[in-house]
């Protein structure tokens, strides 16, 4: 525990002793449990405020996405989309598919989840040279199980063995997901986004 928190926190004496008490119960080879990287990623993504649908298949990713349509009052609305992928697949919920900052929401892929602190891994494949401040304030991301990571390193590791030659530019993470929460001194200057996460099944 750091100066900081031993000096703010008026329990830490008892804390301490509480974990060591807990240790105790543990034998010296007892191996740390870890969570795996796909519960780790969803614990820390809801603990950034983000919003997780989980699809089995294509027929749940449509209806997920029809669903935060109705939610949000999005139909018929301008979308930032850079992905023909996805403006492809989403073509028959009548919106208005563009690259204008002022859209509504802002509809892409992305290049990894990153289990450690639950953000998303953007890149210019996905926002070009924008930077997240000039996004919409929504975001509805489509990824897959495939693409969740441990580290930031990991994914920037990936976008390097994926790149062939061309690394994207522009790398960036976004793990503020809270809009209506109060800041503090260390998320000044940050760029929140209410960002739902479709992600589907690929394993």
């Amino acid at each position: 525990m750091s100066l900081f928190k031993r000096l703010l926190n008026p329990n830490y004496k008892s804390e301490e002793k509480a974990k060591r008490a807990e240790k105790a119960d543990h034998s010296t080879y007892y191996p740390e449990q870890k969570l795996p990287i796909d519960e780790k990623f969803t614990y820390n993504f809801k603990n950034n405020g983000g919003k997780f649908i989980y699809c089995e298949n294509w027929e749940e990713v449509t209806e997920a996405f029809d669903n935060i349509m109705i939610e949000n009052d999005w139909y018929e609305q301008d979308v930032f989309c850079v992905n023909e992928m996805l403006s492809t697949k989403f073509d028959g919920f009548n919106l208005n598919f563009t690259k204008k900052s002022d859209s509504k929401f802002f509809l892409s892929t992305c290049e990894s989840l990153v289990s450690n602190n639950g953000s998303i891994l953007l890149s210019s494949n996905q926002i070009k040279e924008k930077k997240l401040n000039e996004l919409p304030a929504n975001f509805v991301i489509f990824a897959t199980t495939s693409q969740i990571v441990d580290s930031i390193s990991e994914g920037l590791r990936i976008i390097k063995n994926q790149s062939s030659g061309y690394i994207p530019s522009n790398i960036t993470t976004i793990q503020d997901f809270e809009t209506e929460k109060e800041k503090d001194f260390m998320s000044y200057g940050s760029s929140t986004k209410n960002l739902y996460l479709l992600l589907l099944e690929d394993l």
